[in-house]
C-alpha cells in the first residue's frame, strides 16, 4: 500500500513539475514577446512634424499571394492562365479598355496618396539602395534592345517601382494586378492599388498610424540590442485617416500573424498580414480604435 502511495506521489510530483516548467516557459515566451515601439517612434517623429504618432509597426507588412476568400478560385484561374500571360487577355480580365489611359489612372493615386513628386531625381532617391530587377540580357551577337520611350514622369514611375524599361508599363502593371487581385480590390488605380504597388516594390515596410494619417514606412527591422541603430526611415506612402472607411482585424492562425483588411472611401480594400506580436497588434488596434470595423475578441 505504501509503495502504491509512493508511486502516486512521484507521479503527482512529475505532473506538477511539468506544469511548473510549462508555466515558466510560457512566462519566458510572454516576456520575450513583450515589446515597445518607442525607438521607432523617436526615429519617425522628425519625418511627421505636427502629427501625433500613435503606432509604428515593428515588422514588415506582407501581402499574401491569395485572399482567404478567393484562394481556391485563384489557384484554378492561375493554373488555367499559367501558359498564357498574354497582356491582352489580362486587360480583358481586368476590364482595361485603354491601356495607355490606364497607366495614367494608376499613376494618379500614387501621385496623390504617396505625395511622391514623380520626377526622376525624387524617384532615384527613393529607389536608392535597392538594385533594379534583373532584366534578361540579349544573347551574344544579338542586336541590343532599345528601351521604350517614356515621358519624364513615366520614367520616374518606372524607376520607383523597378519596372522593366524594355516592356510596356501597362503590360507589367496588368501582371501585378492579375497576380495580386485576391489581396486587394483588383484595380491598381485606387488607394488600395497604390498601397499594393509599394508593398510589391519594397521590403521592410511597416505601417505607422498618427492622429491624422496612415503611413507606409521604409525602415527595416530593429537591430540587436548590442548593435547601433543605423536605420534611416522614409515615408513611402501616406493617406489621411478620413479616407479610411473601416479596418477589420482578426487573430491569425499562427502565434504572431494578424490579418487586417483596410477599406478606403473609394471602395477599394487591401488585406495585409502583419507578422507581429500580440503587444504590437494591441498597439495597432488602440491606434485605430476610432475607425469603424471588426476587432478580434480578447
Amino acid at each position: 500500500m505504501s509503495e502504491g502511495r509512493g508511486r502516486l506521489g512521484r507521479l503527482t510530483d512529475a505532473v506538477l513539475g511539468g506544469a511548473r516548467a510549462a508555466r515558466d516557459k510560457a512566462r519566458d515566451l510572454r516576456d520575450e514577446f513583450r515589446t515597445t515601439d518607442e525607438p521607432e517612434r523617436a526615429l519617425v517623429a522628425p519625418l511627421l512634424p505636427g502629427e501625433e504618432i500613435r503606432y509604428v509597426g515593428l515588422a514588415p507588412v506582407r501581402a499574401p499571394e491569395n485572399h482567404r476568400a478567393g484562394s481556391q478560385l485563384a489557384d484554378r484561374v492561375n493554373a488555367e492562365l499559367a501558359e498564357a500571360l498574354d497582356p491582352r487577355a489580362l486587360f480583358g480580365l481586368l476590364n482595361i479598355v485603354n491601356p495607355i489611359a490606364w497607366v495614367d489612372a494608376v499613376m494618379t493615386p500614387v501621385r496623390i496618396a504617396a505625395g511622391v513628386l514623380l520626377l526622376p531625381g525624387k524617384a532615384a532617391v527613393l529607389a536608392a539602395g535597392s538594385p533594379e530587377a534583373a532584366e534578361a540580357e540579349p544573347p551574344p551577337g544579338a542586336a541590343p534592345r532599345e528601351p521604350l520611350p517614356l515621358t519624364a514622369e513615366q520614367e520616374a514611375f518606372r524607376a520607383l517601382f523597378r519596372l522593366s524599361r524594355y516592356r510596356p508599363l501597362a503590360d507589367q502593371l496588368a501582371e501585378i494586378a492579375h497576380r495580386r487581385r485576391y489581396v486587394f480590390s483588383g484595380d491598381l488605380a485606387t488607394l488600395a492599388g497604390s498601397l499594393l504597388l509599394f508593398l510589391e516594390r519594397y521590403t521592410g515596410t511597416p505601417l505607422a498610424v498618427t492622429d491624422t494619417h496612415l503611413h507606409l514606412l521604409r525602415m527595416g527591422r530593429r537591430p540587436d540590442p548590442e548593435r547601433e541603430d543605423r536605420r534611416r526611415p522614409q515615408v513611402l506612402w501616406s493617406v489621411p485617416r478620413r479616407r479610411i472607411a473601416r479596418v477589420d482585424s482578426e487573430h491569425g492562425a499562427r502565434l504572431v500573424r494578424f490579418p487586417s483588411t483596410i477599406v478606403f472611401d473609394d471602395g477599394s480594400w487591401i488585406r495585409i498580414v502583419n507578422p507581429a506580436t500580440r503587444d504590437d497588434q494591441a498597439r495597432f488596434l488602440a491606434a485605430v480604435r476610432d475607425l469603424p470595423g471588426r476587432r478580434p475578441t480578447p
